[in-house]
């Protein structure tokens, strides 16, 4: 039986996603991207190639478990050469060369580039026909390109792995976007097996979010509800914003309804309890409390699940103060506290014409609904 090695490309900063680090290690439905491309070739001996100063980075995404990593390249041909080398001593008969930005690669993809290889090809790529139609700008003129016989790369990219390592050493300075332009480089003949449409390389914000699609898993919506008595002070907590005020709220904590009302929402959508279950008011370690200490704590029992907010909605009711002064500054923080985009968050005011307990301003109340999205079981 012919030795496989797979070698899992990983080194990139990943930038265009707008996220906050190397998008490889981003939660994707619930484990970070990298984890479940190599997850994609279970039974095979995966390493991976990082880039410089991403080792802790790796460790936290693929657990203690894994085959330590290869330090990369400034470019990738750089890190698949560098990878490369790192398996020469124990050199395997065939290595395939992935992408860790394409994690929802099929064992289908898989099993046909291995075939091609086994069958006596030097090299296989997975490739799809192009559908949309082509074209170019020529001066000011935008020319149709013919798509007969073009098709779409994907990786895995498998190889003789005597053959590319050459390859990738006579060609070292060549600029190549993929292990099959070295392959042409150095002579090799390379196959073309069946790609996947499913088989996307996650590059945009937009990318993750089809990814999740793809991968299954569930939207929850909840609500969560909160009041709070005016009693002797000159300021009120609402969202996480002190806004002045002729009153104060009575509450165990800050009393910050809007917060309450949202924590309450979060914890409905994982089927988490109240808020008072998780900080009760009996216990003096939440007296005067600052609520989105509360909020926050939802929102990381969202993400041990495997979760993430998706937006949530909070209804002020009340009479005074008046919330639209002070509605931005309010989006604004509770967006920070569960790091979301800010339009992701909405903050509404009503009244109820003078009705009821706020319509005689003896105090206040807010609602709340959250959306999640949680991962399917994998």
């Amino acid at each position: 039986m012919s030795r496989i090695a797979i070698l899992i490309v990983a080194a990139g900063k990943g930038e265009r996603t707008g996220r906050n680090g190397p998008k490889q290690y981003e939660p994707l439905a619930g484990r970070p991207m990298l984890r479940r491309t190599a997850a994609a070739f279970a039974g095979w001996p995966v390493r991976v190639v990082i880039g410089p100063g991403q080792d802790a980075l790796y460790r936290a995404a693929m657990g203690a478990d894994a085959l330590p990593p290869i330090t990369g390249g400034a470019r990738r041909q750089d890190s698949v050469r560098l990878g490369l080398e790192a398996l020469a001593d124990d050199a395997p008969d065939f290595v395939l060369i992935h992408d860790a930005a394409r994690p929802l690669v099929s064992r289908g993809v898989i099993d046909r580039t291995i075939a091609a290889l086994e069958a006596g090809a030097a090299g296989a790529v997975p490739m799809l026909a192009v559908a949309d139609t082509l074209r170019r700008k020529d001066g000011d003129v935008w020319v149709t390109v013919p798509r007969d016989g073009l098709l779409r790369a994907q990786t895995p990219q498998g190889f003789r792995f005597a053959d590319i390592l050459k390859a990738h050493r006579d060609h070292a300075h060549a600029d190549a976007t993929d292990d099959v332009a070295i392959a042409e480089l150095a002579g090799l003949a390379v196959d073309a097996v069946l790609g996947e449409e499913e088989n996307l390389k996650v590059t945009t914000e937009k990318d993750f979010v089809l990814a999740e699609r793809l991968l299954g898993g569930e939207t929850r919506s909840a609500m969560g509800y909160d009041a709070h008595r005016f009693t002797d002070g000159d300021h009120v907590w609402l969202c996480g914003v002190k806004v002045p005020h002729d009153h104060g709220l009575e509450g165990h904590s800050d009393a910050d309804a809007g917060l309450h009302a949202l924590t309450d929402a979060v914890l409905g959508c994982i089927s988490a309890g109240d808020i008072g279950q998780h900080f009760p008011p009996t216990d003096e370690r939440w007296r005067g409390a600052p609520s989105w200490k509360f909020l926050d704590h939802a929102n990381r029992l969202v993400k041990d699940k495997g979760g993430r907010i998706l937006h949530c909605d909070v209804t002020l009711i009340c009479e005074r103060p008046k919330i639209g002064p002070h509605r931005e500054a309010m989006r604004a923080r509770i967006a920070e506290i569960l790091s979301l985009d800010i339009d992701r968050v909405s903050v509404k005011a009503t009244t109820t014409e003078g009705m009821g307990y706020t319509g005689r301003r003896e105090g206040l109340a807010a609602q709340a609904v959250a959306t999640v999205r949680l991962p399917g079981s994998d």
